[in-house]
C-alpha cells in the first residue's frame, strides 16, 4: 500500500461506519487547512452536529496525519470524559461517486472565541469563566500527557451556555520527558512561545503561554503580541515582558540573545489598565521566559484570581 509524506492509509484509523446515511448537512461552517466543516443533523436523534470532510489522497488511502492523531488522541483520552474537550461522536467514509472522503462527527458548539471577540461580547464574568474553563481543559489534557500545541481563539469553541471546548488536536502530541522539540509551524504565530520561536526544548507550558496570550487579547480587545514574522513576533514579545536573561536563553537556540538585547520589561497594568492585581499577577506566571518557572494549569486554578 502505498504512502505520501503527510499522509497514512485509512487503515491507521478504525471507522464507526462506511457512509453518512444518518447525518443530513444543513450548511457550511468553514474552511480550514485539512477540510471543510458542516453543521449537519443526525437524522434518527435530530442531534446537530460538526461534520468535518477531509479530503483523502487517493482512493481510499492516503488519511492526513493530522486527521490520524487527531481521531487517536481523542480516542485514547476517553471521547466526551471532559466537559471542556471537544466531544467525537463517529468516525465514517464519505462516498460519492468514485471520490471518498473521511468525515468527523464532532459535537456542535455555535460559535468559537474568535468570534465571541470580535462580537465584543466580553464581560468581566465571561473572561474568568473562560480561563477557568480553558484552564480545566488544559490540566484535564496535561495529566494525560498531552500537549495542544495550538491553543488559539479560533480553535476554542463556545456554547449558547458559555460552556468552552478546546477542539481541533490535529498538532496534539502525546509529551515524552526529555529534549523535545517543536519545529515553528506550531501553534498560530500570536500565539507561540518563545521556546518554540527559538526551536528550543518544550512542555506543557507552551499551551500556558498561549492561553496567556488569549487571555490578554480577551482583555484588551486586541493581540498581546501581533508579530509579522517570527523575527518580528520576538520582538513583540521582549518589547512588553523584557529580553531574558543570558541563563534564560535556551543554549540550544542558534538565535543569538544580543539580537534582542535591551528591552526592559513594561508594567503590564499600564497594557491592561481594568485589569485587578490577581490578573496582572497571574498573568504575568503564564507569561514567563523561564519554562522551569511557567505556572502549570493545575496551579493556576487554586490562585486568588479565581476565588474572588
Amino acid at each position: 500500500m502505498s504512502r505520501t509524506v503527510g499522509h497514512l492509509p485509512l487503515a491507521s484509523l478504525s471507522l464507526d461506519s462506511l457512509d453518512m446515511e444518518d447525518y443530513e448537512v444543513l450548511g457550511e461552517v468553514g474552511t480550514g487547512a485539512y477540510g471543510t466543516v458542516y453543521e449537519a443533523r443526525n437524522r434518527t436523534s435530530g442531534l446537530h452536529v460538526a461534520l468535518k470532510r477531509v479530503p483523502l489522497l487517493s482512493g481510499e488511502e492516503g488519511v492526513p496525519v493530522t486527521t490520524v492523531r487527531e481521531v487517536t488522541l481523542l480516542r485514547q483520552l476517553g471521547n466526551g470524559s471532559h466537559p471542556n474537550i471537544v466531544r467525537l461522536f463517529d468516525v465514517i467514509l464519505l462516498k460519492d461517486g468514485h471520490e471518498c472522503n473521511l468525515g468527523l462527527v464532532f459535537e456542535y458548539l455555535q460559535q468559537d472565541l474568535e468570534n465571541r471577540m470580535k462580537q465584543g461580547d466580553l464581560t468581566p464574568s465571561f473572561i474568568k469563566n473562560t480561563v477557568r474553563q480553558l484552564l480545566n481543559g488544559l490540566d484535564f489534557l496535561h495529566s494525560h500527557r498531552v500537549v495542544h500545541r495550538d491553543l488559539k481563539p479560533q480553535n476554542i469553541l463556545v456554547a449558547r451556555d458559555d460552556c468552552i471546548k478546546v477542539a481541533d488536536f490535529g498538532l496534539a502530541r502525546l509529551y515524552h520527558s526529555g529534549n523535545m522539540t517543536l519545529t515553528t509551524k506550531v501553534v498560530t504565530l500570536w500565539y507561540r512561545s518563545p521556546e518554540v520561536l527559538l526551536v528550543g526544548s518544550y512542555d506543557f507550558s507552551v499551551d500556558i503561554w498561549s492561553l496567556g496570550c488569549i487571555w490578554a487579547e480577551m482583555l484588551c480587545r486586541r493581540p498581546l503580541f501581533p508579530g509579522k514574522n517570527e523575527a518580528d513576533q520576538l520582538t513583540k514579545i521582549f518589547c512588553v515582558m523584557g529580553t531574558p536573561s543570558s541563563d534564560e536563553w535556551p543554549s540550544e537556540s542558534s538565535i543569538p540573545r544580543a539580537v534582542f538585547d535591551g528591552y526592559s520589561k513594561q508594567d503590564l497594568q499600564r497594557i491592561l489598565q481594568d485589569a485587578s492585581i490577581d490578573t496582572i499577577s497571574l498573568l504575568e506566571l503564564m507569561l514567563t521566559f523561564n519554562v522551569d518557572t511557567r505556572i502549570s494549569a493545575q496551579h493556576a486554578l487554586n490562585l486568588p484570581y479565581f476565588s474572588s
